[in-house]
């Protein structure tokens, strides 16, 4: 791939070249005229760019436009051997991978069980089985991957979780495997992202997401930037205290849903979801249930606002479920001549980490490929 010349024009052609390059990977193909009105750049400017980009393999054809008037304009694009991206949920039961081009479009899609508990080798060669069914060879090489993983990660991608910390070693176990950077994130830090692209949060500076998969969790943005902590804790609100529970229960977790399900005369091994849908039903001990959870994540949120005051809650995963939306606004109601909450239901839901992960790998892919185009190399600078 070849790069531009060093010299007193190198600035300048790179800062066109990353301009058309950006347009590119935002609009998809495009032609000379509309990479000019997108980037401001001139006709002559737009053209020796993209001669330079052709050269190098960076732009390729993309058939001509014809549904303007006037002679057919060839239209161009990024070119398809620039590689992919994998954006990757893992919860705790599957996982699910998306491959996807510089442009964020999703290229492939699989699903399947992933052992939380298994060994290393075991976890590594279920996520390698996904991710080759899901890769096509007209994807390109595969650049980087984006994981959404339940439990704190660090900025290094270490792990915390029930099983104790693991050092780095899954995502340096993928690294070697796959062959190209892995990043590790948080799964609700992931949905909370996602939620900046979405509708629901249009307009808010700042919000805190609270999504339920088995346990609570929370995901912070403020002033329009995620909140990870120095340690990556932030937002981990399942074990914050709450009256008449023992320091460290968790305020919602399988185990609490169990225990309230056998104090309502409900089925102690059915997951959430069912007594969700009971109790949208209209079954009086599933709405009892519901009704007490709901108090705990009232609590949860009432305590993050007095610390920080975000300007919303948004509810994803099963906390989206209608039944428990509605438990949640009477909860919210009974306190809100002391404390006002606001409470919004999720643009993307259950896939909200993979909306995440999608948009954080479409962005780390996008600057690992220009970078490598625009980068002179040793041989350019000397």
């Amino acid at each position: 791939m070849t790069r531009p010349p060093a010299g007193p024009q190198t600035l300048l052609r790179s800062l066109n070249a990353r301009a058309i390059l950006e347009a590119l990977a935002r609009r998809g193909p495009l032609t000379r005229a509309e990479l000019m009105g997108e980037t401001g750049l001139s006709r002559t400017a737009v053209t020796q760019v993209l001669r330079m980009l052709e050269n190098g393999e960076a732009v390729a054809s993309a058939g001509e436009d014809r549904a303007t008037r006037g002679p057919a304009a060839a239209r161009v694009s990024l070119h398809p051997s620039l590689g992919c991206a994998a954006a990757v949920h893992i919860d705790h039961h599957s996982a699910s991978v998306a491959i996807l081009d510089p442009t964020g479009r999703v290229l492939a899609e699989r699903s399947g069980p992933f052992p939380p508990a298994g060994d290393l080798v075991e976890r590594v060669d279920a996520m390698t089985g996904l991710l080759t069914a899901a890769l096509t060879p007209a994807a390109g090489p595969l650049r980087v991957a984006v994981i959404g993983i339940p439990g704190i990660v660090s900025r290094d991608g270490a792990i915390r979780d029930d099983h104790g910390p693991d050092g780095g070693a899954f995502r340096t176990a993928l690294e070697t495997r796959w062959g190209c950077d892995v990043h590790i994130e948080n799964d609700v830090n992931l949905a909370a992202l996602a939620e900046l692209s979405g509708t629901v949060a249009t307009g808010l500076d700042s919000f805190a997401l609270l999504t339920i998969d088995d346990g609570l969790g929370a995901g912070i943005v403020i002033d329009g930037a995620l909140h990870r902590g120095a340690a990556g804790i932030a937002g981990e609100v399942m074990y914050l205290p709450q009256p008449s529970l023992p320091i460290g229960a968790p305020v919602l977790s399988e185990v609490v849903v169990a225990d309230l399900a056998l104090t309502n005369g409900r089925d102690a091994g059915a997951p959430l979801r069912v007594h969700l849908d009971a109790a949208l039903a209209g079954d009086a001990a599933a709405v009892d249930m519901m009704a007490e959870l709901a108090r705990r994540v009232i609590l949860v949120a009432g305590s993050i606002t007095l610390v920080l005051d975000p300007a919303a809650y948004i509810l994803a995963g099963d906390a989206a479920h209608p039944a428990f939306e509605e438990a949640v606004r009477e909860a919210a109601d009974e306190i809100a001549h002391l404390l006002p909450l606001t409470f919004l239901v999720s643009s993307f839901g259950r896939e909200a980490t993979l909306v995440g992960a999608v948009g954080e790998a479409t962005a780390v892919l996008r600057d690992a490929i220009f970078s490598d185009i625009l980068t002179p190399t040793e041989r350019t600078r000397r």
